[in-house]
């Protein structure tokens, strides 16, 4: 299903739309992540959280997570293009495979004085965020964590002088011995 002829069948609409998170292992050579970007965006995909390093440099290969919202045979056709890229070694949904440990990285900025301040400080130490930097009216916090922690967390800093958030993205990678 999904493909006539060669042509793409727009997707359903009674099909529920699925998150998941693909690592793409490619060669770390110039453009490469720009030719995944385009195909996501001319096809119409988006991507929720990307992040990008290099993971074996005498390979010279580097790990590309994707976080990705569709129907099923949207994340199928994403995962099928993929896989026909020149530079791509390997596709891996990690949301249909064994168990896997996913994470995100995230800085908090929030400025605030008196009762603010301690009660920022109440739920940060609840959330286990490290304060990264202090000054005398605000405070930058580092939190590791789920994406929904740390949604939860920046929910919580708005009434009480939220400033400023930057975001990893997802990180993700599958337990047990076995390696991509």
């Amino acid at each position: 299903m999904g493909q006539a002829f060669g042509l793409t069948m727009p997707p359903r609409l009674d099909q529920p739309q699925e998150r998941h998170t693909l690592a793409v292992l490619v060669d770390n050579e110039a453009g490469v992540l720009a030719r995944i970007v385009a195909l996501f965006s001319g096809r119409g995909y988006n991507i929720d959280t990307l992040t990008v390093a290099e993971v074996d440099p005498n390979e010279r290969t580097s790990r590309i997570t994707i976080k990705t919202t569709g129907t099923r045979m949207i994340i199928d056709q994403i995962r099928t293009q993929l896989e026909r890229l020149v530079p791509v070694h390997r596709v891996v949904d990690l949301t249909e495979g064994p168990a896997y440990v996913e994470r995100e990285m995230a800085l908090i900025k929030v400025a605030g004085i008196g009762d603010k301040r301690v009660e920022a400080l109440r739920i940060a130490d609840a959330f286990r965020a490290r304060i990264i930097d202090t000054t005398h009216t605000s405070f930058v916090f580092e939190l590791t964590g789920a994406s929904d922690k740390i949604e939860t967390f920046v929910n919580l800093m708005k009434p009480l002088g939220l400033v400023e958030v930057s975001r990893t993205g997802v990180v993700a990678i599958q337990r047990g011995p076995e390696g991509m």
